[in-house]
């Protein structure tokens, strides 16, 4: 059976919010008053000598449903700025870095591959797990990493329920990555902070900043499954808890995506002049992303790019 690694940015916010005092949340300068009270738990993610993902690593996407033509775009051109041309700082690249500190000090290379669509549902619009190891199947025989995209409408077994998103193995030594378009779901736990939260302060949601709340909550999704997959590929490497259910690079910060972030605000993040939109990281083609912290094994700390 393929081993899970889950994703679920909100879901450890939430629990944390319920504590929090609502005469503390409506104070002024309510980031520097909560960041005093609300400190940053010790983290140690260990190595448990186990094989990390180096050198040259291909991702073949599979789209299952249906995905507009700018949504792809979003999520490619995501996945392209991994490398390619320069672009100023802090960059999806410079967030990638941080991967290279973990093991041999080599940070692997993304290269996108193969795509496949599957825009007749094959598999209907109700997914179980081994659904998805199915759907990784459809990548082909490459030893890179299969990302299994399901669209706003389709239902995956677990979804917003427990998870966001899922990597795994579909075979010994393939890794593979699912992450589900929430908008229509669920985009209070999937796509925070572009939507408010189901629990907690409804505080006014983030503008996204390529303009899909869905699309941009499946890249934040996905930016942390390829850190956990990275540096946890097979369940053996760094991560602290429990195999079954561990907090690996990025999923160990959950919810942190600028200084200054505690449960519920995300931190101090750039804004788009034009458009509003928020976001820590430049990426090709003008594009610009939010991307959660990951956590660094040379300060033992989460460190967002902002």
């Amino acid at each position: 059976m393929a081993s899970r690694k889950e994703s679920s940015p909100l879901l450890s916010s939430v629990l944390a919010l319920v504590f929090l005092s609502s005469s503390l949340l409506q104070a002024e300068a309510l980031p520097r008053k909560l960041t005093a009270l609300v400190k940053e738990p010790v983290l140690t993610l260990k190595y448990q000598s186990g094989p990390l993902l180096k050198g040259t690593v291909t991702v073949d996407l599979v789209w299952y449903g249906r995905f507009s033509p700018s949504q792809r775009a979003i999520i490619i051109d995501f996945l392209r700025s991994f490398t390619g041309k320069p672009v100023p700082n802090p960059s999806v690249a410079s967030w990638w870095s941080t991967t290279g500190a973990y093991g041999t000090g080599r940070t692997a290379v993304i290269s996108l591959a193969r795509q496949v669509n599957d825009e007749k549902y094959s598999r209907g619009k109700s997914l179980k797990s081994a659904d998805l190891v199915t759907l990784a199947g459809k990548a082909g025989a490459s030893a890179g990493i299969a990302v299994v995209l399901t669209s706003a409408d389709v239902a995956v077994e677990g979804f917003c329920t427990s998870r966001c998103g899922t990597h795994g193995q579909r075979r010994p030594g393939s890794p593979f990555i699912w992450v589900g378009n929430s908008e229509t779901q669920c985009p209070g736990q999937c796509a925070w902070p572009f939507h408010q939260p189901i629990y907690g302060p409804q505080t006014p949601p983030l503008v996204a900043p390529n303009g899909d709340v869905g699309a941009d909550g499946m890249v934040i999704n996905l930016a942390a499954l390829l850190a956990g997959t990275a540096t946890n590929p097979f369940g053996n490497g760094y991560f602290q808890g429990v195999k079954e259910a561990p907090l690996e690079a990025a999923s160990a910060c959950q919810g942190i995506f600028g200084a200054e972030a505690f449960p519920g605000y995300p931190g101090k993040l750039l804004v788009d002049g034009a458009t509003g939109g928020s976001y820590n990281a430049n990426g090709l083609e003008g594009r610009r992303y939010l991307l959660p912290a990951m956590w660094d094994p040379r300060t033992s700390r989460c460190s967002p790019l902002v």
